[in-house]
Parts: C-alpha cells; structure tokens; sequence
C-alpha cells in the first residue's frame, strides 16, 4: 500500500534565495520557534471566574432547562399563576440560556478583541 497523502511543509521546498523573497510572512526559523502559534500564553491558561460563568450557563442550558421542560406538565398550575400558557413557556424557558449564552460570547469576543 503506498502512502498518497499530502503534508503540507511551508519551508520545505526553498532554498537560500527563495528565502529572501519580499512576499514571505515568515521571519525564519527562529522566529517560529521562538514562539509557536498553537501553544497558548501562560494567561491565556488560567480557568477563573469567566470559566466558572460559562461552565454554569452551559450547565443551565443543557440540565436545568430541559429538566425543566421535562416536569413542566406536572406544574401546570404553577405556570399558568404567572400568566403564561404551556406553549408559551416551552417557546419562552429555553430562550433563557439562549440569551445568556450569546451574552456570554458577545462578551468574550469583546474582551479578546480588547487585549
């Protein structure tokens, strides 16, 4: 079986004068490896209160509210004391996290933008 896939190599076929183009993005070898793209900052890595905010909306997303909607025919009166229809508040619950998570990523970009 002979091996027909591509691996793409940016430096891989240029020589000293090819090097020197005007075009090139590149700084060198040892500019890559002073500091590589893939790894994160060493404040990048921390996991704080931001982390715990998103963990807890996506908690509230995927467990409270459909555990929620799950139950919700069996507190029908209590639904229907705060003015809504049981149509309504199946359309109504899951806009909560909805909101909250696109707050959330809004949020998020803004902040790496400002950085």
């Amino acid at each position: 079986m002979t091996d027909d896939t591509y691996v793409h190599e940016p430096g891989a076929g240029r020589t000293a004068a090819d090097s020197s183009d005007a075009d090139s993005d590149d700084d060198g070898p040892d500019r890559r490896d002073e500091y590589p793209r893939n790894t994160p900052a060493e404040t990048d890595a921390e996991f704080d209160w931001r982390g715990w905010l998103l963990v807890g909306a996506v908690v509230l997303a995927f467990l409270v509210v459909p555990g929620m909607l799950y139950v919700l025919p069996t507190v029908q009166e209590a639904v229907a004391s705060l003015g809504l229809g049981l149509q309504h508040t199946y359309l109504v619950l899951p806009l909560v996290p909805a909101f909250l998570l696109g707050t959330i990523a809004v949020w998020s970009a803004v902040r790496s933008r400002a950085r």
